[in-house]
Order: structure tokens, then sequence, then C-alpha cells
């Protein structure tokens, strides 16, 4: 799982219904990688430099000696995913609500930047956002 120009990012993600996780992210636009899905692991691409592997809690607990956070009560990261357009933010927002998702706040805005949180069903916390190109520019 390798791809010429740089580094991939593969986020390690635990989950407690592998199979409604593999739904709820295919249904936002990731693609599953058979390659790399069984009953204990998915592979969901985001595109050629990024894949959130899903992982079943027991798995993922025998990745490390530390205690998995219950993602429901406490935060382990941010995910951020960049969107194309405001639009493009509040689409994806809506669609990832439509499946299952719950809010994470109220929208962000900035001179530069659009953004929505959302927490997933797992309950890991999802940053999707714009930054406006011509404020990069000044």
């Amino acid at each position: 799982m390798t791809r010429a120009g740089g580094r991939m990012i593969l986020p390690n993600l635990a989950t407690r219904d592998l199979e409604r996780a593999k739904r709820f992210f295919g249904e936002l636009g990731f693609e599953l990688d058979p390659r790399f899905t069984d009953e204990n692991a998915a592979a969901m691409v985001v595109n050629d430099q990024a894949v959130v592997m899903l992982l079943r809690e027991e798995f993922f607990s025998s990745f490390t000696s530390k205690e998995v956070v219950d993602s429901t009560r406490q935060i382990e990261t941010m995910i951020a995913l960049s969107a194309e357009s405001r639009e493009d933010v509040d689409a994806f927002y809506d669609k990832a609500l439509a499946l299952g998702a719950s809010p994470a706040g109220d929208p962000t805005e900035m001179d530069f930047m659009y953004a929505r949180s959302f927490l997933d069903p797992d309950g890991h916390h999802w940053e999707v956002f714009w930054i406006d190109p011509e404020a990069l520019e000044s």
C-alpha cells in the first residue's frame, strides 16, 4: 500500500461495529479496498495519499499496550478533511448527518476558512474544511 510521490497517511480508528462503519464511510464516498479488508479491519480509500483503516476495537487494542479510549466520551484525535468549496463542506456534512453522524459544534467561519465538524457513528471527530485560495495569495 505504497504510493509514488510521497508518504501516505493511514489513520487507524477503532470501531464497535465494523459493518456499520464500512457502510457509513462507503456512503460518504470512501472506497473499500478489499485487499486490506477482512473480518477485523477495513481499508477505506479517501484518495491516493490517504486511507482510513477501520479496526474492530478488540483488534485495534492488540496493537497497543495503552487503553483504547471510549470515543463516545473521550477524544483521541480530530481528523480534518479538505473540501473543494463552502458548498462541498455543507454537502459532505449534511450527508454525514443523514448517514448517522451527529453535529460536533457550530460551523467555523474565518476570513480565509469555513469548516463544519461531526462525530461519526463511533464518536470520532471529523472536520470538513475549505480554505479560500484567494485569501492565501494575499
